[in-house]
């Protein structure tokens, strides 16, 4: 697996264009634009939710938990294609929120045609990230 760090904003289109479009989309709030890279029956994990899936139920998703969210990459582990024709991109990084800034691990796993079959997204906050927001 090839990891990339970046001191600036990663290249994400040089890994995958949906990974790129994912996190540009979301950033922009264009959730529509994201909900398009999945699959038909493609599906978002979301932390403290059920499996959201399909492209219309994701936009519904981020349209009601994501706005005023901005996500930032700092790091991504590719694999190749697997022999199933999926293929799995990591990206660590963080979500700040009107309230809190958090860290997080984005799992993508990419059909041939580089859409989203799925994203999950794991909260990886540390002992000093989930103290803060106790206070808050």
């Amino acid at each position: 697996m090839a990891t990339r760090t970046a001191e600036a904003p990663l290249a994400l289109k040089t890994v995958s264009s949906a990974v790129d479009g994912y996190f540009a989309g979301f950033n922009a709030e264009d959730y529509r634009a994201v909900a398009a890279l999945f699959e038909a029956d493609g599906v978002l994990l979301a932390p403290f939710e059920e499996p959201i899936v399909g492209p219309e139920a994701v936009y519904t998703y981020l349209q009601a938990e994501a706005v005023s969210m901005r996500a930032k990459p700092v790091e991504v582990e590719s694999d190749d294609m697997a022999s199933d024709g999926i293929r799995r991109v990591v990206v660590k990084g963080r979500v700040k929120t009107l309230l809190f800034t958090v860290s997080v691990r984005w799992t993508f796993a990419l059909t041939a045609a580089d859409t989203i079959q799925s994203a999950e997204i794991k909260l990886v906050a540390s002992l000093q990230e989930l103290m803060q927001l106790d206070r808050g």
